[in-house]
């Protein structure tokens, strides 16, 4: 086998070098455009996991990696002139000088052929000749732009500029130091990466750059200037560059990685913020697995598929943690007025690879501290402290989220409701939330949606809240009240969601005559007297919640639903005083909230979901939501129930483990509105990291809650807590403890005798 590998950064070097290795036979040939001694940045991190590999597949290159490696276990943080210090991380790290010097003798002394100072044939040329040529070519990657209609990159420039520098110094931590100027913030992230050195990257807001004048400075300028913005945490020595220069950071995606005997690797391929320290963490572990699978699979084809199954589902895993970390920094105004503590365990869970019971293991002296801060009673973890709403008080975070159910009729719920609703009371949710309840026939979304538009519902209402009252005292219960506007007259979920019925079809209503989906009914546009029913409508069934029971009332303005459809610019093309404007299509939501707020009790608190986000292009955005949210706080809201899309049938969500949360903390941080985090957050670990972040105030699960009723007790349970928080009900009792099973471990001896 032929190969030809584009790039001499670390990856092209240890994929050519496992190449030869694996297979002395194959002819392997590198181009790399730059001297043997050229190279960029300086300090390289590698974790455990990397090592592990690296030692598994080459002793060789991981003896002398162990050589030069500098280790440390601390993260400092300093907020304010207040430094705190985290330990039990375990880092890694050498200069890339060294790293490089490493692997190009590693390859000479296996036969591969390095042709420094030479740029490389394009890979069209090369793959006529060769039977494998690897891109290992970079961000930049001319490969993957030269065949950017097979590969399709996805190329998302953000919003920070950083430049890579280094210090005649060892940090004794990874440090992380916040400089607030007269221009804006600014952040170091400092490393050691030898005995004597370390890497600093200095980073900050695009604006905050130009404000500073670093644009009109020269590269010595920039490094003397950062020099003194940091001096402190410099201990007052210089730093030095090394072809230094500012840049904004490119996350990279590709819908493929490989095209006929071409494949991407490393940068070229994907490419995830520095701040989670995984450019060449990645680029290596490619490595790794391209070198298995080509020996593992019997034909190349097989085996570059097994190689993008098997690395893209850890890339992406690592990109949606790199893009949380990237947006933090970049929104680290946010959060400077937090306590420094809480500051600082904001920042180590920013990515949500660190969490709450994960830096417990690592650091509990350190998370202990942040618990008693926040006001955590001793052995009370964050999700059961109380939360105070208006006159309602929460005796947990944990919210049940609202889940159509689609089991009524004629608008009533029924027994099925009764044990939904009642089984997740007893198992010990703060708060118990009801499925859109619709104000009118007219505003259900299938016939199986529940109302309020009658008193025969209000009755049957009025028998849950009771039971959840009587027999989970303690658990408050919420009605959330909507109306489907256009995404109305639809099959039930399971036969069809937002499909219209076959037959039966009611008329629809919007804020503008768009259909939702290709075969949806086309909506009527609301005139200025149904838009007054409506409103009325709201407020009845208001009216008939309070009498229902409920200890609290959410205003439904997400998912493309009636008022959500007011709120968008994708769904609201009105020309008259409801649209326009963001004030205009705010107008006819907040007369709803208005309206109904006058009629509901003055006690009990009032939440509004919103879609903080239409994933779609021009419609509202993260910034648009913030204006929401404090256009509701402003007329009487208690808090904001953070969701997201569902506004028009073409979005382009971004899925992944609590991916609606950040749009959550934006508000809370930037509006200070107490808000409810939703979307995707499964693990009482979770609950417990964005509490005590202040990236949310409570917690909304749905699907957990599905899975198992009694979520929230069971939570409490495996952490061994029993206090105020979480209260089994009395014929429950006997179950508070995990049941035992079979033994796994081997017994122990009883004595070690001593010959």
């Amino acid at each position: 086998m032929r190969v030809a590998v584009i790039g001499g950064g670390p990856g092209g070097l240890y994929a050519a070098a496992l190449l030869k290795r694996l297979d002395p036979a194959r002819e392997v040939t590198l181009w790399e455009r730059n001297a043997p001694d050229d190279t960029f940045g300086f300090g390289v991190v590698l974790s455990d996991e990397t090592l592990g590999g690296i030692e598994h597949a080459d002793p060789v290159v991981y003896s002398a990696l162990q050589r030069d490696f500098v280790r440390w276990d601390d993260i400092d943080i300093v907020h304010r002139g207040v430094r705190h210090r985290s330990s039990g991380h375990g880092f890694a790290a050498l200069g890339r000088r060294r790293l490089l010097e490493i692997l190009h003798e590693r390859c000479r002394s296996l036969g591969v052929e390095i042709r420094f100072r030479t740029e490389a044939p394009d890979a069209a040329r090369l793959s006529v000749t060769h039977d494998l040529v690897i891109a290992a070519d970079g961000v930049h990657s001319t490969t993957r732009e030269a065949h950017a209609t097979v590969f399709r990159p996805h190329v998302t420039t953000h919003r920070c500029r950083y430049i890579w520098l280094a210090a005649d110094f060892p940090f004794d931590a990874f440090r992380f130091e916040i400089a607030e100027t007269e221009h804006g913030v600014m952040q170091l992230h400092g490393y050691p990466y030898a005995a004597d050195a370390s890497t600093v990257i200095v980073e900050m807001r695009e604006e905050v750059w130009r404000a500073a004048g670093f644009a009109e400075m020269d590269e010595q300028q920039s490094v003397e200037h950062c020099a003194k913005i940091f001096a402190d945490a410099l201990g007052g020595r210089p730093l030095r560059s090394n072809k230094s220069a500012w840049t904004t950071f490119r996350t990279v995606v590709n819908d493929r990685w490989s095209h006929g005997n071409v494949v991407l690797l490393g940068d070229a391929a994907h490419t995830a913020h520095f701040s989670i320290g995984s450019g060449t963490k990645l680029a290596v572990e490619d490595a790794l697995a391209l070198a298995a699978c080509l020996t593992e699979q019997p034909t190349l084809t097989e085996a570059l598929t097994a190689y993008e199954a098997e690395r893209r589902p850890v890339v992406a895993s690592t990109q949606r943690a790199a893009q949380a970390s990237l947006a933090w920094f970049e929104d680290l105004a946010l959060y400077l007025d937090q306590p420094p503590r809480r500051f600082a365990f904001n920042l180590l869970t920013r990515s949500r690879r660190v969490t709450h019971d994960n830096l417990r293991l690592r650091d509990a002296r350190f998370t202990e501290a942040v618990e008693r801060d926040f006001g955590c009673p001793p052995g009370t973890p964050p999700m059961f402290t109380p939360f105070r709403l208006r006159g309602l008080t929460l005796r947990n975070r944990v919210v049940v989220s609202p889940m159509d159910m689609y089991s009524a009729k004629d608008g009533v719920p029924g027994d099925f409701h009764l044990v939904h609703l009642g089984s997740r009371a007893l198992g010990g949710a703060g708060l118990v939330m009801t499925e859109m309840v619709c104000v009118s026939e007219e505003g259900r979304i299938t016939p199986g949606c529940t109302g309020l538009w009658t008193g025969r519902q209000t009755e049957a209402w009025r028998r849950i809240t009771d039971f959840v009252h009587t027999r989970a005292p303690g658990t408050a219960i919420g009605v959330q009240l909507g109306h489907a506007g256009r995404k109305g007259s639809t099959r039930l979920m399971w036969e069809g969601i937002d499909e219209p019925l076959p037959d039966g079809n009611w008329p629809l209503v919007a804020a503008s005559p768009l259909p939702y989906g290709p075969r949806s009914q086309i909506p009527r546009e609301l005139s200025r007297a149904q838009l007054t029913d409506i409103r009325e409508q709201f407020a009845a069934a208001a009216r008939r919640a309070a009498r229902a029971g409920f200890d609290l009332l959410e205003l439904h303005c997400a998912h493309g639903y009636l008022l959500s459809g007011f709120l968008s610019p994708l769904t609201n093309l009105r020309a008259d005083a409801y649209g326009g404007s963001p004030a205009k299509r705010l107008r006819f939501p907040l007369e709803v909230f208005d309206a109904v707020r006058a009629v509901w009790p003055e006690g009990k608190p009032m939440t509004v979901r919103i879609s903080a986000t239409d994933w779609a292009e021009g419609g509202n955005t993260a910034e648009d939501a913030v204006e929401i949210a404090r256009a509701f706080a402003a007329h009487g809201a208690d808090a904001i129930d953070v969701s997201t899309g569902q506004v028009v049938a073409e979005e382009r969500p971004e899925y992944g483990r609590s991916y609606q949360t950040p749009f959550a903390d934006r508000i809370r941080n930037a509006a200070g509105i107490p808000v409810i985090a939703v979307g995707a957050i499964s693990s009482w670990d979770d609950v417990n990291s964005l509490i005590l972040a202040g990236r949310t105030d409570l917690c909304a699960l749905a699907r957990p809650h599905l899975y198992d009723p009694h979520w929230t007790l069971h939570a409490a349970a495996e952490q061994g807590y029993e206090g105020p928080g979480a209260v089994w009900p009395a014929p429950y009792r006997a179950g508070s403890r995990r049941p035992q099973t079979g033994r796994t471990d081997a017994p122990r001896p009883r004595l070690t005798l001593r010959s």
